[in-house]
């Protein structure tokens, strides 16, 4: 005969001596309800909306009991140390059992409990009993295409980053791209690579900060110049709002990936956008990086750009333990012919190094020469 589990005794309680893994009790209702109905869950989750006391309540001592006892979905209440010291619900975490050594992770926090990185610490409980007393081989891990925090969480624990299921996870009726990753049995549950913060770098006329969606106007007015274009061919013509966010979701995924950096150039004054600068196709084992920019064309002529580019190359030559790149060579291309880039980058100590012939095709169908320059970090100068 097989072993009947009895919820709630049968649930282990496990702690790493700050947060604590247990079972969920009619307690827990009021803190699951309030979590249920916060704006971030209903967004990114498939809590019930409307979500109610009650709903909250067959939640916890119903769904729940059941999955333990079906030895389908192992769910765990969270307590960590509340602002007073003691013992508070953080949230819930679970395995749900796929069968043959799989499980799929999930979590929900609690408003108060988020960036406060306890649910790091959660997760870390739930991987090493799943691996240890489940005997899991494979733990697979979703979220909505977008939900940062989520593929973040994922990240520190050590999942791999495996691509985007095109309309894939179903919530409240509707099919969503979702992000997909996994973490086998004896892999280190540590990040497989950087994760870029986006530091804020002030300098006398401008400064780099993070790209923000209230930037959207302002992007969609450069990126929709016949100056940027015509040079940049890469960007959508009509530029639309939508291709704005979709450009501001990439520049997430370089820093998720450890592949680059994207800043807002922004006036020191307003914080206005004036540009982007980015740093992309960033080599650790290479030690380097292309760099790329474009103006908004009410900052043109006031040698803006030459000051962004020198902020950015000073950043990507700075060692990593002072808060740098660490980088020992920088590179940059620009068309023939786009005198104003040129000057940007010879300003900036950056000297032309090769000619790739007939390699950009202009917006008026022109091939043209794509020029090549570099800079080394042994070559730099303040």
């Amino acid at each position: 005969m097989g072993f009947a589990m009895t919820f709630p005794r049968d649930v282990p309680r496990l702690t790493d001596g700050v947060v604590t893994l247990r079972a969920h009790t009619a307690d827990d209702v009021q803190a699951l309800y309030e979590q249920a109905t916060d704006a971030v869950m209903l967004r990114w989750t498939t809590v019930p909306d409307p979500s109610t006391l009650e709903t909250a309540r067959e939640f916890a001592t119903q769904v729940i009991p059941d999955g333990w006892r079906a030895d389908r979905e192992w769910q765990f209440a969270v307590d960590a140390p509340g602002d007073d010291g003691a013992a508070r619900f953080l949230g819930s975490v679970s395995l749900c059992n796929e069968g043959l050594g799989r499980a799929e992770i999930s979590f929900g926090a609690h408003p108060w409990a988020r960036g406060r990185g306890y649910v790091v610490r959660a997760l870390e409980l739930l991987l090493a009993w799943g691996f240890e007393e489940k005997q899991l081989r494979t733990v697979l891990w979703r979220a909505n295409r977008g939900n940062w925090a989520s593929r973040k969480l994922a990240w520190r624990l050590g999942f791999s980053f495996d691509g985007t299921m095109r309309q894939w996870l179903p919530q409240r009726g509707e099919l969503y791209d979702g992000w997909v990753g996994t973490l086998l049995a004896g892999e280190p549950r540590l990040p497989r690579h950087r994760w870029y913060d986006v530091p804020r770098i002030t300098g006398r006329d401008v400064l780099l900060r993070e790209l923000r969606e209230s930037d959207v106007p302002r992007i969609v007015e450069a990126c929709s110049d016949e100056r940027t274009t015509y040079w940049l061919t890469q960007m959508p013509v009509p530029y639309t709002d939508a291709d704005a966010l979709d450009w501001l979701e990439q520049m997430r995924g370089l820093r998720a990936t450890g592949a680059g950096i994207a800043w807002a150039v922004a006036g020191p004054e307003d914080d206005r956008l004036l540009g982007a600068m980015n740093v992309f196709d960033v080599s650790t084992d290479e030690g380097s990086a292309e760099v790329g920019y474009w103006l908004h064309p009410d900052a043109r002529g006031r040698g803006l750009a030459t000051e962004a580019t020198a902020l950015l190359v000073r950043h990507c030559f700075v060692p990593e333990e002072d808060g740098g790149l660490g980088l020992r060579r920088v590179r940059a291309f620009t068309a023939d012919g786009n005198t104003a880039s040129s000057r940007v980058l010879t300003a900036n100590g950056l000297v032309p190094t090769g000619r790739h012939r007939e390699a950009k095709r202009l917006r008026d169908g022109r091939y043209v020469d794509l020029l090549h320059y570099d800079l080394l970090a042994v070559e730099h100068r303040d």
